[in-house]
C-alpha cells in the first residue's frame, strides 16, 4: 500500500507569524515535521507553501515544495491543489501532517493510511483515541461516535455519546467515549470534489471542517489508538514546551 504525504506550511499564522521557520534544536520547525513523515512508510513527502520563505529553508534541507495559491482557506485546499499539481491519480493515498506538529509520530501516519485503504468505500479517513475524564466537557476537544464498522457518525464539541443519567448527575465519564485527533487521509479524486461544496450548516455550527464531508453524504473511516500524539504548536507557550521537549537528554 503507497501513499503519499503533504504538510500546508504558511508563514501568515496569526497567533505565531513565521512559525514553520522558528527554530527548534537549531533547525525549523518545518524540517522536523518533514522527517518526522520520512520516517514513515510514505513513498512521497511534499511541502504545500505559498512562502518563498518557507519554499527556500525546505529546498534548503533537501526537502520536495509545491508552492500553491495564496488565497487558500483551508489546508485541506491547500492538499488538493498540490494533487492537482503532481498529477496524482484519483485513487492515491494523500496524507495531511500539519507543519506545526514536530513531534508527530511517524506510525500515526502510516496508520490513518492503512485505515483509509481498509475501506475503500470511505473517502477519507481519521485517528481517535480514549477520552479523558478531564475533557468530556471541554469544547475544544473533539468527540467522535462511530457505528460497528469503524466508520464516523458524527463529531461534536459536546458531550457525544450523552450519557443520559451519567451527566445530569455531574459525572464526568469518559468510558465508551472518543477523542478526535485532527490528523487525515484522503483519496485523491475526493479532494478534486470537496472543492466545490459549499460549507454545511452542521459544520458552521461546530466549526468543524470534516463534517462537510458527512453532511454530503460521504464516509469517514476512523482508527482507534491507543494514545495521542505530543499536541503541535498552536502558540508562544507550545514553542517553548516543545523547544524544551527536544533539549531534554535522550
Amino acid at each position: 500500500m503507497k501513499y503519499h504525504v503533504v504538510i500546508p506550511a504558511r508563514f501568515a499564522s496569526t497567533r505565531l507569524p513565521g512559525k514553520p521557520l522558528l527554530k527548534i534544536a537549531g533547525q525549523p520547525m518545518i524540517r522536523h515535521a518533514w522527517e518526522r513523515a520520512r520516517q514513515s512508510a510514505a513513498a512521497r513527502v511534499v511541502v504545500a507553501t505559498d512562502d518563498p520563505r518557507i519554499a527556500e529553508a525546505v529546498h534548503a534541507f533537501g526537502g520536495e515544495v509545491c508552492l500553491t495559491a495564496t488565497d487558500h482557506q483551508s489546508g485541506t485546499d491547500r492538499i488538493a491543489e498540490v494533487v492537482e499539481c503532481m498529477a496524482w491519480d484519483e485513487g492515491t493515498l494523500v496524507v495531511n501532517l500539519q507543519g506545526d506538529e514536530p513531534l508527530m509520530p511517524p506510525a500515526l501516519l502510516d496508520r490513518v493510511a492503512d485505515t483509509l485503504h481498509a475501506h475503500p468505500n470511505a473517502v477519507m479517513a481519521t485517528l481517535g483515541v480514549p477520552l479523558c475524564a478531564e475533557d468530556v466537557f471541554d469544547s475544544n476537544v473533539v468527540k467522535l461516535v462511530t457505528d460497528r464498522h469503524g466508520m464516523a457518525l458524527y463529531f461534536s464539541r459536546a458531550p457525544i455519546p450523552w450519557k443520559r443519567g451519567c451527566f445530569e448527575q455531574g459525572e464526568a465519564s469518559p468510558e465508551g467515549m472518543y477523542r478526535h485527533l485532527g490528523i487525515y487521509a484522503y483519496r485523491a479524486g475526493f479532494l478534486q470534489r470537496y472543492l466545490d461544496w459549499l460549507p454545511a450548516p452542521i459544520e458552521q455550527d461546530e466549526a468543524l471542517e470534516q463534517l462537510r464531508v458527512l453532511w454530503a453524504g460521504e464516509r469517514i473511516a476512523v482508527g482507534i489508538v491507543d494514545e495521542p500524539p505530543p499536541a503541535g504548536v498552536d502558540s508562544r507557550d507550545d514553542y517553548e514546551r516543545i523547544c524544551a521537549e527536544f533539549s531534554r537528554p535522550g
